[in-house]
């Protein structure tokens, strides 16, 4: 049996809109949809790394197929899951988080990036906890190992990005898809949340699945 497993974003939570959606929409058709907290208690030592073993951590034993769903920095670790771990069927990534060191630290800002150097943490607001967490800089020397380039194993993939993201521009989705033959791209007019495209969003996954 296909086993089903959505990963959330960054300071997010199984709590979160698109993550209770979703549960909601595969509890109706009488399937589970595993989503496994991410911040494990402990968001100030949260890695790309982490997460990838953590995803790893709630796979069936093999071979199972797996199909995994992933929000943001979630779709990036799923993204890192399908090309290593061959139970891994089909990828569902919303807004991925490609380049997303690339895209947050000149957000930031210099000096800030500096001073979380030094200081080895930063403040970061924490949608899940509703409050502010400091994060190490461990987080951003781990994520600078990660090339994409790398990810290459063709893994049936559907992208689900929004035209108007500030936070992931959509073009990190497009040159992702370009060279990969295995990967579909729906352009939705929307932002980094997709919140307002959840509809289209379910419909998508359903034809991509088969549900």
């Amino acid at each position: 049996m296909h086993h089903y497993i959505y990963l959330h974003g960054f300071a997010s939570s199984p709590q979160s809109a698109k993550a209770r959606d979703l549960r909601d929409r595969f509890t109706q058709l009488n399937i589970p949809l595993t989503v496994p907290d991410l911040n494990q208690g402990d968001f100030t030592y949260l890695t790309l790394t982490r997460q990838i073993q953590q995803g790893e951590a709630e796979f069936p034993p093999a071979p199972t197929p797996i199909t995994l769903i992933g929000s943001s920095f979630g779709g990036l670790t799923a993204a890192w899951l399908g090309h290593t771990q061959p139970q891994v069927e089909r990828l569902v990534l919303l807004a991925p988080a490609f380049g997303f060191l690339s895209h947050w630290l000149p957000r930031l800002g210099y000096e800030q990036v500096q001073q979380w150097k030094s200081a080895g943490f930063l403040p970061l607001y924490h949608y899940g906890e509703e409050k502010m967490l400091p994060i190490s800089y461990q987080f951003a020397e781990d994520a600078a190992q990660y090339r994409e380039t790398e990810i290459q194993r063709p893994v049936p993939t559907l992208i689900l990005h929004g035209k108007h993201d500030q936070v992931i521009p959509i073009q990190s989705s497009i040159d992702f898809a370009k060279s990969r033959s295995w990967v579909t791209l729906i352009e939705l007019e929307s932002d980094h949340a997709l919140i307002d495209k959840s509809d289209e969003i379910w419909q998508a996954i359903r034809e991509f699945c088969q549900l």
